[in-house]
């Protein structure tokens, strides 16, 4: 029975990159389901409170579910997915992408959750948790490729510091599974 987390062979072909696979979040469904855990769970914690303390009216039934809801729509995460060239972001309907051979900007953001924001010369914007590409190195291969082409061209003229940082950060990480797995560490 296939899935749709199943591996499809890849079809192979010239491309203008390379290779024509497409790399992805490998983590994107686990944090979903638990999206989904911390909500019910808040959901069944407030009925379950609300119930036992005689407190439970209609509007309050109707009211709870959207709660846990609203805690879903804050947790679930984007889905993250490069191919030659461009890096996406998907979120609840709405995708966005850009051009990662025509970058323009890469600037780090920080606050509760760091973020990394990229603008490509095209007018494309995205934001992403630089923990995704630390956990997926596919991902972070893509982006990396497309930002070497950019900077090659002179068109990334902020943003290479936050860049090779994270280059680091991501080859020090691999480099400690790698040993994990050998059993070196």
């Amino acid at each position: 029975m296939e899935h749709r987390d199943d591996t499809r062979p890849q079809v192979t072909g010239s491309s203008p990159a390379g290779t024509a696979a497409v790399a992805y979040d490998r983590e994107w469904a686990g944090e979903v389901r638990g999206a989904v855990r911390y909500a019910g769970a808040l959901l069944a914690l407030l009925l379950c409170l609300d119930t036992a303390a005689g407190s439970l009216t209609w509007w309050r039934a109707v009211l709870w579910p959207l709660t846990a809801l609203l805690l879903f729509l804050v947790l679930c995460p984007a889905r993250v997915s490069a191919g030659p060239g461009w890096l996406a972001t998907r979120r609840l309907g709405r995708t966005r992408r850009v051009r990662t051979d025509l970058l323009t900007a890469v600037r780090p953001v920080d606050g509760v959750g760091p973020r990394l924001v990229l603008r490509d010369a095209r007018g494309g914007r995205v934001e992403i948790d630089p923990e995704v590409l630390i956990r997926n190195p596919d991902l972070w291969y893509r982006l990396d490729e497309g930002a070497r082409r950019a900077e090659a061209a002179g068109l990334l003229p902020t943003g290479t510091t936050a860049l090779h940082s994270l280059a680091r950060r991501v080859n020090r990480e691999t480099a400690r599974g790698v040993f994990r797995v050998s059993g070196l560490e």
